[in-house]
């Protein structure tokens, strides 16, 4: 009887298993999609060919619907914005994981309406194989159109009020705590917040570690400063926050670019650091090296952002139901606190 027993056919997953490629570079080779090179083409082939594969034609129509590209869409007007190193790197590490599945990366802003009208486009027509989204304000309607498109869509950061279904966030609240407690353990006692802002869910994320980190010495939280992730937002609030709060003697910085402008305020108003105050970043971005002194830091996982962006796009793509995921941050000791 065993030996008369049907076959098993070869999954999609075992030919792209034997060729040497990924699920997807698999799947777009068997359907004459674009941009899968010669070399990949011929080596699914050749497994096909060896396994005896067969392909389902469910699979196979929708998979001719392929554009050979994802977006990453950013909720930000200026173009330079791509420049900033915590979205360079985001893009290097989005970059190099559609790369390995044969798949080119569009950059998108979508804060203004002209941007806003070009994402919508894009969803409504398919434009791409999917679109990731970060960078989301309060009520921002790029959520709404996420929700109503009809094709995969990953958030890179949670939107503020929602939990999205497939999205990649790393730990904000649990590393502005580990900063908090940093300075506490070193005997500062008025230690106080530069907030990204306060319509993103990073900036209020950090802002509650922050808070608990405080409750969880006995120690009063003062009320969050507001910054935009820039230098001269973080020199501004620093100034106002030295003028209300002049004993204050730790500083959380919600980025290091917050933090950098926060050192050079407090070099301007004689205040010495670490001696009077201590400064702690978030992001470990090059700046953080090169401060004068060297930037204590939450470390997040940038380049794993991205990456782990693309994968998770890939796997819906490819009909997968992947998990959302939070990547864990460490905190760097340097010179500032």
């Amino acid at each position: 009887m065993a030996a008369n027993a049907p076959r098993r056919q070869p999954t999609l997953d075992e030919v792209a298993e034997h060729a040497g490629v990924s699920r997807s570079v698999a799947s777009r080779a068997l359907n004459n999609a674009p941009h899968v090179s010669r070399a990949k083409r011929e080596a699914v082939e050749r497994a096909v060919r060896q396994l005896g594969y067969v392909p389902n034609s469910t699979a196979r129509a929708l998979a001719t619907r392929q554009t050979g590209a994802a977006a990453l869409v950013v909720s930000g007007e200026d173009p330079s914005i791509f420049a900033d190193p915590f979205f360079a790197r985001v893009i290097v590490g989005a970059s190099a994981a559609l790369e390995e599945a044969d798949l080119h990366l569009m950059l998108c802003l979508a804060a203004s309406d002209r941007g806003r009208k070009r994402v919508a486009e894009l969803l409504r027509s398919r434009g791409a194989d999917g679109v990731m989204l970060m960078a989301l304000r309060e009520d921002d309607p790029l959520t709404r159109m996420a929700e109503e498109a009809r094709m995969p869509v990953v958030f890179g950061g949670r939107p503020v009020g929602s939990v999205p279904r497939w999205y990649v966030d790393v730990d904000n609240v649990g590393g502005a705590r580990a900063a908090t407690e940093h300075m506490v353990s070193r005997g500062r006692t008025r230690v106080a917040a530069i907030c990204g802002r306060l319509d993103t869910e990073a900036g209020r994320a950090r802002y509650r570690g922050y808070r608990d980190g405080m409750l969880a010495a006995g120690l009063e939280p003062l009320p969050p400063w507001e910054g935009d992730f820039t230098e001269p937002s973080g020199a501004a609030a620093m100034a106002a926050l030295l003028a209300r709060h002049p004993d204050v003697d730790g500083v959380f910085a919600a980025s290091d670019n917050m933090a950098a402008g926060a050192l050079r305020t407090l070099r301007t108003a004689g205040r010495r650091v670490p001696a009077d105050v201590a400064v702690v970043g978030f992001d470990d971005l090059a700046v953080a090296q090169i401060a004068d002194p060297p930037l204590t830091t939450v470390q997040q996982p940038i380049e794993a952002l991205g990456r782990e962006m693309a994968r998770m796009l890939l796997a819906l793509v490819d009909g997968q139901d992947p998990t959302a995921l939070l990547l864990p941050t460490r905190l760097v000791v340097r010179s500032s606190a």
